[in-house]
């Protein structure tokens, strides 16, 4: 039920990182804590290698002195040190490589060592980072929307290929605006095998991440992908044109990364919105209904066919943390955490229950094949469990 050894970089608020290792004890409970602390970099894409001596700073307090035995210790801290401005700046990542940990932050990216934090290459950006996907490619490709400018009427528009590996910029592009409209909304970004799309309302383009080739725009027809989930498959969701704005009607797709193609559509009811993606393979997708104020958890099959709807218990509240995945007038689909998933089974949290004199919550476990809970994990007192993943058949 609880996973084995868990070894990942978090971010708390703006920018303090955590590793957290194996204790070699008890390889059952991982246990990290949180920090806040917030020079600006400038100029055009350039590449600071570093020679693997900065940042790697010792702090002022041993964060491994209330561990137990078995409790995972923290290998090291990294603080932020980019200079942000007053309104403060979203930090997009971590990505991962072989040997590094990378991060986004306002003008900027950075990728540091795993073993022991030091910062072994920055990459400056004349503009702020405004968009990112969830995932690199296989082999640490990333591509980045920056902002076209820094004025408040700058947009984003503008993809930064970048290797994770090296800190080095590839190809850079302007999207080409497709009618007036375009880029009122926010732009979401998903990578699945060497193609990076680029989604926002009534419009959506792919690239070849490779070599900025485009691959695809907006298909014909009355419906339009304005969001993608990227990583082992790519999902898209469709906004269809109808007579009545206030009655949508959406449609999830399973696209061919390359041409774009559908392989299959599911359409939903009318009035529900396709809302997030939980999970690409298995697929677990999360449908809104504005005006009945509901909302619904799907499961489809690998031939996009209906699996199961989630069942809670009457009165659970559910709960799911895609805080990092806001967007105005648009969506970004995946990067909600909080939610877990193996081929049959979906795990997710409770909202925490304040009822009682101690703030604690459970995780539940769905089955996938026909929504029903399976089981479910009280979190100790006074604490709130969270799925993080999968490792090893086992949830974290």
């Amino acid at each position: 039920m609880v996973a084995a050894a868990l070894a990942v970089v978090l971010v708390a608020g703006a920018g303090t990182w955590f590793l957290v290792s194996d204790s070699g004890d008890d390889p059952k409970k991982p246990v990290a804590g949180p920090s806040n602390d917030p020079k600006a970099p400038s100029g055009s894409p350039t590449v600071d290698k570093g020679d693997g001596s900065g940042d790697g700073r010792e702090v002022d307090s041993d964060l491994n002195a209330g561990r137990k035995p078995g409790e995972a210790k923290v290998a090291w801290l990294q603080k932020n040190d980019v200079d942000l401005p007053r309104s403060g700046a979203a930090v997009e990542g971590p990505w991962f490589t072989k040997d590094l940990v990378v991060k986004a932050m306002y003008r900027g990216v950075s990728g540091y060592s795993v073993t022991d934090g030091k910062k072994k290459w920055n990459l400056e950006l004349p503009a702020d980072v405004c968009a990112a996907p969830n995932s690199a490619t296989a082999d640490g490709k990333l591509v980045l929307g920056v902002k076209d400018g820094t004025t408040d009427r700058s947009d984003c528009s503008v993809l930064q290929m970048i290797d994770l590996n090296t800190g080095k910029a590839g190809w850079k592009k302007s999207v080409k605006k497709n009618g007036t409209w375009d880029f009122l909304s926010d732009i979401g970004l998903a990578i699945s095998g060497d193609t990076v799309t680029v989604g926002r309302t009534s419009n959506s383009n792919a690239y070849r991440v490779s070599d900025g080739k485009e691959l695809f725009g907006n298909p014909e027809g009355n419906c339009k992908p304005f969001a993608f989930a990227g990583g082992a498959k790519l999902i898209a969701a469709a906004s269809c044109r109808t007579d009545d704005v206030k009655n949508p009607q959406h449609q999830v797709q399973e696209l061919d990364p390359v041409t774009g193609k559908a392989k299959w559509t599911y359409q939903p009811a009318r009035g529900w919105e396709v809302s997030k993606v939980y999970s690409v393979s298995p697929l677990v997708v999360r449908f809104d209904n504005e005006a009945k104020k509901q909302y619904g958890i799907a499961a489809l099959t690998e031939s996009g066919k209906l699996r199961s709807q989630l069942s809670p218990a009457k009165g659970t509240k559910l709960t799911v943390d895609c805080g990092g995945s806001f967007a105005i007038f648009g969506e970004k689909l995946e990067g909600c955490s909080g939610v877990a998933a193996d081929a049959n089974t979906f795990y997710i949290g409770t909202e925490d229950d304040s009822s009682g004199t101690a703030r604690t919550n459970k995780v539940i476990a769905f089955d996938l094949n026909t929504g029903k809970p399976k089981w479910e994990a009280p979190a100790p007192a006074e604490r709130v469990l969270k799925p993080l993943g999968m490792e090893g058949g086992n949830v974290l």
